[in-house]
């Protein structure tokens, strides 16, 4: 079946869908690994991990395209992408959601945000007209369905921020009549608000949640019970970038500080250069370089050589 089938099938079941955000393809591997059916590209990972840089619009739609397509590559399973406010108009969003089927993505993300757009979570967020979005929908939709119509378009608003909850199911449902799969009224705050929206949208409803972060919007409920409410689809967005982050300082600061500039026998830390070198696949790499490379120059590459794996 293919990745798009799969992934609008398991919308459409309506039983909490977990997808969460990869920052680049080896956190999009662990992700999978970890048992996940499905997985999407993180824009506020891709700032950070590519950029440095806060979830603000700075990041160009090339290098977004470039990195969610490597994640695409990466894993088996369905991935949505993150395409912002589309990179332009209602033509330009549908020209970039050709590109992303095209490389093998199983759905995206579209926001109604004023570009240059804000993390959800952040203040200060504003939005274009309800019409200018129903337009840039219904471009994308037009291109999807000769495409492949199973592509997932999951349609988010911002308004909620800014004028309430009511404005947002109202958006939300202007966007499911042009033609998204999917709604997602970000920033949305509590289990009432969400069983509110669940009962007024006339299609499958996104949320996101994160634990264990201060600053988060949304109040955090049990998996289970978001799927008891009927919440289709539970994005966890930049958890691998926060993850990344503290490991990363929490390393390099206890590196830094050890009076040796070592860290002996602390484990803890890291992985085994074997367990990561089997994990992005190194032996399988050798098994093709045993069968295709000739054997001379395999002979001379590693002869009087001690290969690690």
């Amino acid at each position: 079946m293919k990745k798009t089938t799969l992934l609008k099938n398991s919308i459409l079941e309506r039983r909490a869908l977990v997808v969460p955000g990869a920052h680049d393809a080896l956190s999009a591997k662990v992700i999978e690994n970890a048992g996940y059916e499905a997985l999407q590209v993180s824009g506020y990972g891709l700032a950070g991990s590519y950029l440095g840089l806060p979830d603000v619009g700075l990041i160009q739609f090339k290098d977004v395209l470039e990195i969610t397509l490597n994640i695409a590559n990466a894993v088996n399973i369905p991935v949505m992408a993150d395409l912002d406010t589309g990179g332009g108009n209602a033509i330009n969003a549908a020209e970039n959601m050709k590109k992303l089927i095209a490389g093998g993505v199983a759905g995206m993300n579209i926001e109604d945000q004023v570009f240059p757009k804000r993390c959800g979570h952040m203040s200060g967020k504003a939005v274009i007209p309800a019409h200018e979005m129903v337009g840039k929908i219904r471009a994308c939709a037009d291109a999807r369905n000769e495409l492949d119509k199973d592509f997932v378009i999951n349609a988010r608003t911002d308004v909620f921020a800014i004028e309430g909850l009511e404005e947002a199911i109202r958006r939300c449902n202007l966007y499911l009549e042009a033609g998204a799969d999917l709604v997602f009224i970000d920033g949305i705050k509590s289990k009432s608000d969400v069983e509110k929206a669940v009962e007024k949208v006339k299609g499958p409803l996104s949320v996101n949640l994160m634990d264990a972060i201060s600053g988060m919007k949304t109040e955090l409920i049990p998996i289970p019970e978001l799927a008891r409410i009927g919440v289709a689809r539970v994005s966890i967005p930049v958890a691998s970038i926060m993850v990344a982050h503290k490991s990363l300082t929490n390393f390099f600061n206890a590196l830094k500080s050890s009076p040796e500039g070592i860290l002996p026998g602390e484990t803890q830390w890291v992985c085994s250069f074997e367990e990561y070198t089997d994990f992005v696949g190194l032996k399988e790499y050798k098994k093709k370089e045993d069968k295709y490379l000739p054997e001379d120059l395999m002979d001379s590459k590693y002869r009087g050589q001690s290969e690690i794996v």
